[in-house]
């Protein structure tokens, strides 16, 4: 089956210059490379500017409630594993009102790829201080500088237990569309920090900004990927304080990479076997004709009240 990534039919309505146009050129890249077919992916988003790339893509896509994305995806993922599931989703979206499951994403080691739009504000709702916006920092849609002390996505993912830690720029999409790729194959909870520009309402964080002060994290000088036991504390030490440069120069590129840890469908499937070998989404409950094959009489007998 042939793959198309694009839908030609819809009109994007982002703002001139938003980093969401290169997120959406990067992700259709990636699927397309992947070689997938269409139905194989399920992509989540939740609510802001970032939500609407799933009507872009030409596959499955669910709209959430705000900072809802990551819990429906992990259903999906354990219902039937067979599926690529992508998250995308804002800063505002997943490390404010949804932060909490983004920890627990990590913790348990799903196998999904989490895409984080970070441009530091709400700009949906005209340019509101995210939690990726550093305390002090006062952007033209503020009338105060931010009061609160921002998250670091990287540092997070690292102790929350992502075993796939990136980050890379809107801008540069073939470096972005690369870790893309790199974060579906890889086997377990993959975070991609997405830096970007938002044009409208942060002018601070500007294309100008990121410029001169983003270099990448390269081999042989950097190797971030955990290949034995033994490398574990060391790699995943240095990710911590690499997640920790910010300034004068910010890398991009893989922090972490450790496929040691077993994902969570593999640690169900060990505990259930059946579950290997037929997830929920996977079994039959009906035959070719439409006969059902399902016998819930005694489960509503059991229910019953007199």
């Amino acid at each position: 089956m042939a793959f198309s990534s694009f839908k030609t039919d819809v009109w994007v309505d982002w703002c001139p210059g938003c980093g969401d146009f290169g997120i959406l050129s990067a992700l259709q890249m990636a699927m397309a490379e992947y070689k997938k077919p269409a139905s194989d992916y399920a992509i989540f988003s939740g609510i802001g500017c970032s939500g609407k790339i799933i009507h872009y893509v030409n596959s499955t896509g669910i709209h959430n409630l705000h900072g809802r994305s990551i819990p429906m995806a992990i259903g999906a993922k354990l219902a039937n594993p067979r599926l690529e599931v992508i998250v995308a989703g804002g800063d505002g979206d997943m490390l404010g009102i949804g932060v909490g499951h983004f920890v627990s994403a990590g913790r348990r080691n799903v196998d999904l790829s989490v895409l984080l739009f970070d441009n530091g504000v709400y700009g949906l709702t005209k340019g509101q201080a995210a939690p990726t916006l550093p305390r002090g920092i006062k952007t033209k849609s503020l009338s105060e500088p931010n009061i609160d002390t921002n998250l670091n996505p990287i540092a997070l993912a690292l102790t929350a237990g992502y075993t796939f830690v990136a980050r890379a720029y809107a801008y540069d999409i073939k470096f972005l569309k690369d870790l893309i790729v790199r974060a579906m194959k890889h086997r377990g909870s993959a975070l991609l920090d997405i830096l970007q520009a938002c044009p409208t309402y942060n002018d601070i964080n500007t294309k100008e900004f990121y410029g001169p002060r983003l270099y990448k994290l390269e081999e042989p000088e950097w190797d971030g990927v955990v290949r034995k036991p033994e490398e574990w504390n060391e790699k995943y030490s240095k990710a911590i304080q690499k997640a920790l440069e910010w300034g004068d120069k910010i890398p991009v590129g893989l922090f972490y990479q450790n496929e040691l840890v077993p994902s969570y469908e593999d640690r169900i499937s060990q505990r259930l076997t059946a579950y290997a070998e037929r997830p929920p989404a996977l079994q039959a409950i009906s035959t070719s004709d439409g006969t059902i094959m399902t016998d819930l009489s005694e489960l509503l007998k059991s229910k019953r009240v007199i």
